[in-house]
């Protein structure tokens, strides 16, 4: 069976980076997220909010015309660019090089989001993270896995995993076709789960944090947003996921005595990454 690296404090110390005391913002990253629809405002939000608070110096959200109210009302500290469209995302344009891009929450799966998504993948230059709705448009244009540049970091729950690689008949052979898939297209695989597993070719870390509050609305959207702050800060693609998933377990574990399973929701996770990250120091 696959063991994989435990990720445990002393795993992810090896990896974690401090913030330099002579800092500013325009070399702490500047990630840019994409999604958001009509009636989805709520996961770009998480994933945007996320970003900074995992320690981006500037954070730009890529929203639906509907979107833009509730993305500056809701989190003043992050930047906004809007579609010409109003309910989806039909054409992404952006006048920066962001450090990182983050695609994916709350986009939905209509025909021109799909048509901009490949525009997107033809010319990107940055890192990327492809999640939700983003992960199951690429499955159904299997075509398109040959554009992802190289060290893309995708994030699939289950479901949206066999969308990508195909059915599996025991956890051995999920991870095979993980592992060939990952070979294949030279990408990173977050395996959302209990626990979570991050595949990058044939190394696999096991995730060694989180509990079952974690299965709540928007969790993986947060994770979204804080493995694109990792990856804007310079963090090696791997790294970020690694620190990104591993943090993101942490947050639910330090809440767990207050909040109990029941009432912890996804913004518990980003009122919680500073303690996260103060375990760490």
């Amino acid at each position: 069976m696959f063991s994989g690296i435990l990720l445990d404090k002393k795993e992810i110390l090896k990896y974690y980076k401090p913030i330099a005391v002579d800092t500013h913002k325009g070399i702490q990253g500047h990630a840019l997220l994409i999604g958001g629809s009509y009636g989805k405002m709520g996961a770009v939000c998480l994933s945007s909010k996320a970003a900074l608070k995992t320690g981006c110096g500037l954070v730009t959200a890529f929203v639906p015309k509907c979107g833009y109210d509730i993305v500056q009302i809701s989190i003043p500290e992050v930047m906004v660019l809007t579609d010409e469209k109003r309910k989806c995302i039909s054409n992404i344009n952006f006048d920066f090089q962001p450090n990182a891009i983050g695609i994916g929450p709350g986009i939905g799966q209509d025909e021109v989001t799909q048509k901009t998504f490949l525009k997107l993948l033809r010319t990107n230059k940055s890192p990327l993270v492809i999640d939700a709705d983003a992960l199951n448009i690429l499955s159904k244009n299997k075509a398109w896995f040959l554009l992802l540049p190289a060290r893309t970091i995708l994030t699939p729950h289950p479901k949206e995993l066999e969308r990508l690689i195909g059915e599996w008949n025991s956890e051995e052979e999920k991870f095979e076709k993980t592992i060939s898939f990952s070979l294949q297209y030279n990408v990173i695989v977050v395996m959302k789960g209990a626990p979570t597993h991050i595949v990058d070719g044939e190394t696999i870390y096991k995730n060694t944090t989180g509990n079952p509050a974690l299965a709540t609305a928007g969790s993986g959207d947060v994770l979204t947003g804080m493995i694109t702050s990792l990856l804007a800060q310079s963090y090696e693609a791997v790294q970020a996921a690694i620190l990104g998933v591993y943090l993101h377990g942490l947050t639910a574990d330090i809440a767990l005595p207050k909040t109990g399973f029941q009432s912890f929701i996804a913004s518990d996770i980003i009122g919680h990454i500073g303690e996260a990250f103060l375990s760490l120091e």
